[in-house]
Parts: structure tokens; sequence; C-alpha cells
């Protein structure tokens, strides 16, 4: 069952919104649907993104006939937060996503993931392999489990500073980017202000990412990414809902770790690692080592781009995706 209302006055311009239920909540996703014999493409955002954070991409691969599902995930946007801290867990985002492809009647998917949402289109093809027909992740690597949960690992090799390490501690997130929201994601949201080989020259304290940094800094960030009219889509939205929803996805990065202890590690499903040159959050150098893991692997480098990957450089990202999926998939049912 869905519906194409209520929505919030402030929508972002994406076609065919609507509500779905999946998984015991409402979300809400723009939706197009395919031609006959494509595929459906499902477009899942990151951190603090939005469904609009993929617009660039759902108009061109509708134009290319592909079905798209691009939703709010759970916590963001107009799907809004929604349930307990431990609902964050992958394991509970990914049966969001395969909720709603049950939804609308869709048994396998092309799944596209950027951020916190690469992580997620990880988790779907590992997990749930029968659903998807293969993975493309933008900046995010897909590696194995390791000896301690990810803040842990940011605790010893970065310290206490570190973004995802403040993030634990609820309401420290939310008081340091929910003061000033326009200030947040106009810091933000920007282009790289340093490649990767001058950030390693800055200081100590900025290598280390601590969450100030989200602030926007002019030893590191660049020149706006966003028009004032786009800023202005996730400053609404943000301003709305606050960031708890979202950092609750940090929060459960323990639960996590400790959910895959049985877990195998490879990914079998076609697979294609798209890099940001300059992204100093998830640099290249990350993703070394995958195709042990990840057997079907395809890799692309996007130059001088960095960590908002798909708004950055929606070009080139458009023409990575139609080239892999139309060579891959394009004959595909839903």
């Amino acid at each position: 069952m869905h519906t194409t209302a209520p929505f919030s006055s402030a929508i972002p311009a994406l076609p065919g919104w609507r509500r779905l239920q999946s998984n015991g909540i409402s979300m809400a996703a723009s939706m197009v649907e395919a031609t006959p014999g494509r595929p459906t493409v499902v477009l899942l955002h990151g951190f603090p993104e939005l469904a609009y954070s993929w617009r660039h991409q759902v108009a061109a691969l509708a134009a290319a006939g592909y079905g798209v599902l691009a939703p709010d995930l759970r916590g963001y946007g107009e799907t809004g937060a929604q349930g307990t801290v431990e609902d964050y867990r992958m394991q509970n985002l990914a049966l969001d996503v395969t909720g709603l492809l049950d939804a609308l009647g869709i048994a396998r998917a092309v799944v596209v993931g950027h951020d916190f949402g690469g992580a997620l289109a990880w988790t779907l093809a590992r997990d749930h392999a029968d659903r998807v027909l293969g993975v493309v992740s933008l900046n995010t690597p897909y590696t194995r489990r390791t000896e301690t949960d990810l803040v842990e690992t940011m605790r010893r090799t970065r310290g206490p500073t570190h973004y995802m390490v403040q993030y634990q501690e609820p309401g420290v997130g939310e008081k340091l980017l929910g003061e000033d929201v326009d200030a947040t994601l106009r810091g933000l949201m920007r282009r790289p202000g340093v490649t990767l080989a001058e950030f390693e020259q800055v200081s100590p304290d900025l290598q280390a990412l601590p969450a100030e940094l989200f602030k926007g800094h002019d030893k590191v960030m660049g020149a706006p990414l966003l028009s004032e009219e786009e800023l202005a889509v996730f400053v609404r939205a943000y301003e709305r809902n606050g960031f708890t929803g979202p950092l609750n996805w940090y929060r459960n990065l323990r639960r996590n770790w400790e959910d895959t202890a049985a877990t195998p590690d490879n990914v079998g499903v076609p697979a294609l690692m798209v890099s940001a040159a300059q992204d100093i959050f998830l640099p290249p150098a990350t993703t070394r080592g995958m195709e042990r893991i990840v057997p079907d692997l395809e890799r692309a480098t996007v130059a001088d781009c960095g960590h908002w990957t798909q708004q950055e450089k929606p070009e080139e990202v458009n023409a990575l995706l139609l080239e892999w999926i139309g060579r891959r998939f394009a004959t595909q049912q839903r």
C-alpha cells in the first residue's frame, strides 16, 4: 500500500513522491517506474543527506528507462526519526530497503549507495543477495570484519575527537550540528579545499577529523558545492527534524560489528567501487584489497572530486552508472 500524501510543503522537487509501509514504519521515497525490460535502481543516500542528494542521478536514470527508487532513509527527511536507537542497526536498515522492494513488487534491483548509504548497499549485497542484481558504492569501501568495531578503531587511530567517537554520546552531535543548521550544512557540503597529499600536511588535530570540522574549515574545506536553493532543501529538512535520527546510524556501529560476528565476509553479486580522488573522509586507499572478498569487482575513480561525489561530479557519476548498469543489467526484468 502506498500513497502520495501528506508531505511537507518543503518536499524537494523529485518525481513520484509517495509513502510506503516498510518494516513496520512509513517511509517516503521518490519512485519512477521502469520501462519494460529495464531494472529498478535503488539510490541510498549518506549523512547528512537526503534522497534529494540523488536528484541528478534520478533524472539521468529515468531518462534512460530505468526504474528509480530514492528513499529518505530512516531518520532522514520526510521519513523522519522512527523507532529506538537500536532500530538503526544496519541489519534492520537493510530490512527497511527490502520492505520497500516488497511494497512495490520488485524482486531484485541494482543498489547504489553513497557514504553511509554505501555501507547499507554492501550490507544488502552481502545479506540479501537474492534481492540485489548488483551493487555500486560511491566512496565507501567494503572491508572484512575487523578485530574491533569501527568506533574503537577510530578512537585508537584518530583519537577521542574523531567525529564518529564524539557522536556516540547522545546530545553531543545534536548540539554541535544543530545549533546553527545553515552554518553546519553550508560549511560541510563543500568541494575539497586541499588534495589528499596536502591534507596529510595539515595539523594533527585536523587530520583526526574532529566533528568541529563539519562547521567548515578554511584549511580543509573549499568552495561551496550547492546553490542557495539546493542548500535550502537540506537546511529545511534538518531544521524540521534535527540530527538525532541520522546520528543514530553512528550510534549502532558497535552493534553492527556484533551482529556480523558469524557472517561470511564475501559479497558475491557484481559490484562497482567508485572512489573520489580527493575524499579526505573515505580516501581511495581504503578500498585496497577488496577483490579478495568481492570477486566480481570493477573500479573507477572520479578525478578532482571530494566526498559529495554524486552532487559534486554528477555528469561523471551518471556516465559511470549508465555504462556499468547498461552493460551488466540492461535487459534484467524487475
